[in-house]
């Protein structure tokens, strides 16, 4: 009786099962092609960087999944028998096929890596976003940033739309349609400028005086209105509406009413005493998000801003 005949109980039947439990897996392949090539099974097994008994285990694994003989031992060293070298040739093309896979594959990341695609509400992408980028530079000095900065609302827009592969956003509600994840935390400050009665208050502004009062807002679709409007129960009709944290701080600093901005942007006009932090009675809080469109984790360097974003000093 022939090896294979003895090995005919194992066979799978033809046609049973998915491709995946009928053909050898490419490591397998590649190591019959070795054989081939090298006439040793354990020469074949130390370029394939496997120990000689692991590769003797899967030739016999693979003549039992094919329930054919492919490789003859003897002292001398390894030969293929009829059929191995018939299946060694079948193997070349399926080994050939899987490395122009590989190399289209490669090709995809790379044009993929080679450019990143960032929307960020303003207020992330003015004092935060900036940082990150140059970190990310660092490890990755030929991929190109483009950034595009707007209200929560744009981001969501620009995601969904394909037209971004990372977005962050300051709101309090994530999008249909979006995945995310808290990357940082951030306070509201009420502030005015010096001559403001407010200036002078010597205990917090309540909470329904301040939404009674009309201030400088953002335009609707902000993270920061959302969260005053939500914290709030409501806001008085805006007395100026813009659409950049710059401009609401600008406006400010004139005195053309009090705002509520992020104490990321006005830190130095704090410091500086051209604006004034008005405590109030009511908590400001709002967490800070990375976005992404569902079913689409970031990858590449996506995934590397990601990453920094988590290890930035701010994001606690």
């Amino acid at each position: 009786m022939s090896r294979a005949e003895g090995q005919g109980n194992g066979r799978t039947p033809p046609g049973a099962g998915s491709l995946a439990h009928r053909v050898p897996d490419l490591g397998a392949l590649e190591l019959l092609l070795a054989v081939a090539r090298l006439g040793s099974l354990g020469a074949a097994a130390r370029e394939v960087g496997i120990t000689q008994p692991a590769a003797s285990s899967r030739i016999r694994s693979m003549e039992r999944q094919l329930g054919v003989a492919l490789v003859d031992r003897s002292p001398r060293g390894s030969r293929l028998t009829d059929a191995g070298v018939l299946v060694t040739d079948w193997a070349r093309r399926v080994v050939e096929a899987a490395e122009a896979f590989d190399a289209g594959a490669q090709a995809l990341r790379d044009r993929r890596d080679s450019r990143l695609r960032v929307a960020a509400s303003m207020t992330i992408a003015e004092y935060l976003l900036p940082g990150w980028l140059l970190a990310l530079r660092a490890g990755r000095p030929d991929t190109a940033v483009s950034l595009l900065a707007g209200n929560s609302a744009a981001v969501a827009q620009r995601l969904l739309a394909d037209e971004a592969d990372l977005g962050f956003v300051e709101g309090l509600t994530v999008p249909a349609g979006l995945d995310s994840v808290v990357v940082a935390h951030d306070h509201l400050v009420v502030v005015t400028a010096p001559g403001h009665p407010w200036a002078r208050r010597r205990r917090p502004l309540p909470a329904h005086e301040l939404a009674a009062t009309p201030l400088v807002l953002r335009e609707k679709g902000s993270g920061t209105r959302q969260v005053l409007d939500v914290a709030l129960g409501g806001l008085a009709r805006p007395l100026i509406e813009l659409s950049s944290t710059t401009a609401v701080k600008a406006s400010a600093v004139g005195g053309a009413g009090p705002a509520v901005l992020s104490e990321l942007a006005v830190g130095e006009e704090l410091a500086t005493r051209r604006l004034v932090n008005v405590p109030v009675d009511v908590p400001l809080r709002r967490e800070l998000r990375a976005v992404w469109r569902t079913g689409h984790r970031p990858a590449g360097p996506a995934r590397e801003l990601l990453g920094l974003t988590r290890k930035s000093p701010k994001a606690r």
